[in-house]
């Protein structure tokens, strides 16, 4: 590529997760759409804020649908379509779900970007639909002002395997699956400020895939599942206490976070999407006093590609946790509770 062309990130205005409509704009979207007519194999639309749609084909399958694309938060091509496929195939395990197959979706400024940076784009996103075992079967392009990339991926799952948002009980420990802390390296990254060490860590949380959904969506004692992509661990677990009815507790000295997140945090290499999400849901989370505003924007971090978040039987969350980890997830861990009460969040020191 010639040494003249512009970064990736510098024909982005945002990146990854963190170019996500607020929640706040999102819901006013929404709620100015019609109704959707009623169907009954449609299990799961828009009305949870779910991760994926389901429609149940009978009584033994599921098809699960998802659609997800970003404007690029890295330079390298590569990893820009290995990250933004991880992130959208994610949708699926989120749901209990296996992936089966994707189509590609593509923006370029093709007066601006050589056909060989591009090809590597859709090069990275083929290697991780590969590795989810998964052909991309076709897609769409389009010539864009921005860089775009990402899939629709279609899934299967039985139907009692489905794992949506909203299945949370009081009593039910929460736990996380991936590392936080993902938008705060892409801040630094554009400051130039991110060391290569924490280059390759947040490439390798944001090209994991979140496989181990379909496995834990085959376990009764998981009893809610969603992924933490660009409304930070606060906004995706207010999905799920919402939708459940019930309120969570986070302990933020439990919290994984990448091993140079809070420090980044403190030096203030935060996006501006962490408070376009403080914004949209900070009226339903209670904080402790005096908690540093660095440690809030962590937790209103945009996540892309992030973990899995878990509401699960508290008497068998270590033994999930346990599992979890062996299958390639070191930082899961427990990271709260959910308890009966209003929809909100209580974050503990």
């Amino acid at each position: 590529m010639d040494s003249l062309a512009p970064r990736l990130t510098e024909l982005a205005h945002g990146g990854g997760c963190g170019c996500k409509l607020s929640p706040a704009v999102l819901q006013q979207l929404l709620s100015a759409q019609p109704a959707a007519r009623p169907f009954a194999q449609l299990l799961v639309g828009n009305e949870m804020a779910d991760d994926a749609a389901v429609w149940q084909i009978d009584e033994n399958t599921c098809l699960i649908a998802t659609t997800d694309f970003f404007m690029p938060m890295v330079d390298d091509p590569f990893d820009f379509g290995r990250i933004a496929a991880t992130n959208a195939i994610s949708d699926i395990y989120a749901m209990g779900g296996k992936p089966i197959l994707a189509l590609a979706i593509l923006g370029m400024p093709i007066n601006r970007l050589a056909p060989e940076t591009i090809a590597r784009v859709l090069e990275g996103g083929a290697s991780v639909c590969a590795e989810a075992g998964i052909p991309v079967a076709g897609g769409h392009s389009i010539d864009s002002v921005e860089p775009i990339y990402g899939l629709a991926v279609i899934g299967l799952s039985r139907p009692d395997r489905i794992r949506r948002n909203d299945g949370a009980k009081p009593g039910d420990a929460l736990i996380l699956t991936k590392g936080l802390g993902v938008g705060i390296y892409s801040a630094a990254i554009k400051k130039g400020a991110l060391p290569a060490d924490c280059y390759e860590e947040m490439i390798g949380s944001m090209t994991l895939l979140n496989r181990i959904g379909s496995e834990l969506g085959a376990d009764p004692d998981i009893h809610a599942l969603t992924d933490v992509t660009g409304f930070g661990i606060l906004g995706h677990g207010l999905e799920m206490a919402r939708a459940s009815g019930v309120s969570l507790t986070l302990e933020l000295s439990r919290m994984p976070f990448l091993s140079k997140a809070e420090a980044l945090a403190g030096q203030g290499f935060v996006t501006g999407a962490s408070g376009r999400n403080w914004a949209s849901y900070g009226q339903d989370v209670a904080v402790p006093e005096g908690l540093p505003e660095w440690k809030r924007q962590l937790l209103a971090d945009p996540q892309t590609s992030g973990g899995l978040l878990i509401a699960c039987a508290p008497d068998k969350a270590q033994d999930i946790v346990e599992r979890i980890r062996g299958a390639g997830y070191p930082l899961a861990g427990m990271i709260g509770h959910a308890k009966a009460g209003a929809p909100s969040i209580e974050v503990l020191a």
